[in-house]
């Protein structure tokens, strides 16, 4: 755990008051399907996105650019980050910690950063479920200018919250071993976890992900500069069937800051299209506002602009979505203050706004691009016309 993020801003802006209680852990035990799935191996492995999601959330807030995923050897996971460390000071009138309310009350917090939500998570409620799940669990923390520890089994709390020696780091490790009574297996998939938390370090670009397995060791670290766009080269891996290259990339925010949307896309001759969408950084399997608002703006773009370059006539029928999106590479984010879930999964983005603006977004930016790169905006009008012809 070690200093990042902007050092002018005060370390402690995020505190202990900004919790609210909803009720005990006991329910977790009893029902742990409804916080994380299933007792099976989704259930197992959404645990480590669970603290996962804090420690990104400390990434979104400028206090974090690293965090680090350990397998440990009996079987555990440790989880640190470099971000600003669980607040630890006591809270009346209960006289408990803020950790120890964090890691046993079944709550929400507010954090203080750009103000998006939590990047993912069934329940949001992260830290105590896991904890409730847990057969032990340790926390330590790297604030205020000293290291704290405290342990728990089963979700209660077996030591006291501990001050140790002065440090001048900051940032948090959570080490859990999953209640074998609980789950219907504990072992965890390298490949599983590899594969999910690259996907976190492409839609936290900058992000610093690292994984490392102890049974036997096998590091990995992913960080992507470059984002999405490295997300799609990612799944583009055949140059040679390119329709254009690079890949194109943009990204806006809403004047009241509550939207961020990010978009990569490449269009290539060899698959018959790939899209994956993402809210707070959760993978929305069954679409939503987002994904409309995207598909909408792509294919009345397009049309648009193959009449104003002339690689339509005004008798043509107009491109279908399916032509449009033939060949198509496509990943889009948006991170909301408010995300709204729905489906059977609650991977459905349901907020209007987003869509919305996502078309905005889309519109402008992609236009922008078309124009400013005619060559590579003609072979992409071909590849979609030549689809559609072919589709007839």
């Amino acid at each position: 755990m070690t200093e990042s993020g902007n050092p002018s801003q005060p370390v402690n802006e995020y505190d202990g008051s900004q919790i609210q209680v909803l009720e005990g852990l006991e329910a977790v035990r009893r029902r742990p399907g409804m916080y994380i799935g299933s007792t099976g191996e989704r259930g197992l492995h959404h645990m480590v996105y669970e603290v996962v999601s804090y420690a990104i959330a400390e990434h979104l807030a400028g206090r974090a650019d690293a965090i680090d995923v350990t397998i440990t050897a009996d079987g555990g996971i440790r989880v640190t980050d470099n971000g600003r460390g669980l607040p630890v000071e006591v809270q009346e009138p209960t006289g408990t910690s803020a950790v120890e309310r964090e890691l046993t009350e079944l709550s929400f917090r507010s954090r203080p950063h750009v103000g998006y939500g939590l990047c993912g998570g069934l329940s949001g409620l992260g830290l105590c479920v896991v904890n409730a799940l847990s057969s032990r669990l340790t926390v330590e923390v790297h604030r205020d200018g000293h290291r704290w520890t405290q342990e728990y089994e089963k979700g209660t709390a077996v030591t006291a919250l501990t001050k140790h020696e002065e440090t001048p780091e900051h940032g948090t490790a959570i080490t859990f071993l999953p209640d074998a009574d609980i789950f219907e297996t504990t072992w965890w998939s390298f490949a599983t976890l590899s594969q999910r938390l690259q996907e976190l370090a492409f839609l936290n670009g900058g992000l610093a992900i690292s994984l490392t397995d102890e049974r036997p060791e096998r590091p990995v670290r992913y960080h992507h500069t470059d984002g999405l766009r490295a997300y799609v080269a990612h799944l583009n891996p055949y140059p040679p069937s390119l329709v254009h290259s690079p890949a194109i990339g943009f990204e806006s925010e809403n004047e009241e800051q509550t939207i961020f949307v990010q978009v990569a896309m490449q269009w290539n001759t060899w698959s018959p299209g790939e899209f994956h969408s993402f809210a707070n950084s959760t993978r929305t399997h069954e679409g939503g506002a987002h994904e409309v608002g995207f598909r909408t703006a792509l294919t009345d773009l397009v049309n648009d602009y193959a009449r104003r370059q002339r690689q339509m006539s005004a008798e043509d029928e107009d491109i279908t979505a399916e032509a449009v999106h033939e060949g198509l590479t496509a990943v889009i984010s948006v991170k909301l203050a408010h995300p709204v879930f729905e489906g059977s999964t609650r991977t459905k983005l349901g907020n209007p706004e987003a869509g919305a603006y996502v078309q905005e977004v889309v519109r402008q930016h992609l236009t922008d691009w078309l124009d400013h790169n005619p060559n590579e905006a003609a072979a992409i009008i071909r590849h979609i016309v030549n689809a559609q012809s072919c589709g007839r």
